[in-house]
């Protein structure tokens, strides 16, 4: 059975756009609406007991979109992030920031990560991971460079290895996912980490996404039973 609050739980931020289009607003100013449910659904991970938070803020494939809503949200990202350093100090809250390594960032976003990462590294509470230009593929490839440029044989190399190569490698498993705008895509997050992972796909767009919806996410992992490829403890008539 899935433990009362997951360990780790990963948010895939979608609808951004959908929601300013039935609006009729520019795509724009979904991303701008979506701060607040950022800083709703950290309170709420916090408040519910979750340990680790990681949100997928920026992909690599993202790169692909117009430049100018690439430069807006290079922009709106610094804001945020200097907006609200102080509260996420305040919280206990450790930051990190997972990717950025595209020399398209601009230095001044980049540096800002970096301060607030070092603010925050001595925090002992939730530990929040942004995902900024990350790519899940990205990381197990340059996991598997690190390897090889260790000199490690390959009948040596172990699952557990194997992921004390990859960024942050302290980071736990993910226990849950959370798509909202009820798409059902991985989109290269965080791939080796979310193996076996549980999803929920609410219908609700992110900028409308709130701390009961994200509750009522957190009630559904708790109803699901996790078996890791493994069989329920009665199963064809026997209880053992």
């Amino acid at each position: 059975m899935a433990r009362a609050v997951p360990r780790h739980v990963a948010c895939v931020m979608d609808g951004n756009g959908r929601w300013a289009q039935r609006r009729s607003l520019p795509r724009t100013a979904g991303h701008q609406a979506a701060e607040t449910t950022v800083i709703d659904i950290i309170e709420a991970a916090r408040a519910a007991g979750v340990e680790w938070l990681s949100l997928y803020a920026f992909s690599t494939e993202n790169w692909s979109r117009p430049g100018t809503e690439v430069d807006f949200l290079m922009r709106l990202v610094r804001r945020v992030v200097r907006k609200h350093a102080p509260l996420l100090l305040a919280r206990g809250i450790r930051c990190r920031f997972l990717g950025v390594a595209d020399s398209r960032i601009p230095r001044e976003l980049a540096q800002d990560f970096e301060d607030l990462a070092t603010l925050t590294a001595g925090n002992r509470g939730m530990t929040l991971t942004v995902a900024f230009d990350h790519g899940g593929r990205r990381d197990i490839v340059e996991a598997a460079r690190s390897l090889i440029r260790s000199r490690t044989p390959a009948d040596e190399v172990t699952e557990q290895l194997f992921a004390d190569h990859l960024p942050f490698p302290d980071t736990p498993d993910v226990d849950l996912v959370i798509r909202t705008s009820g798409e059902q895509r991985i989109s290269n997050f965080m791939l080796w980490q979310v193996a076996y992972a549980e999803w929920v796909f609410p219908e609700v767009l992110w900028p409308d996404f709130r701390a009961p919806d994200f509750l009522a996410c957190l009630h559904t992992y708790r109803r699901r039973d996790r078996r890791f490829g493994g069989v329920p403890p009665r199963t064809m008539g026997d209880p053992t």
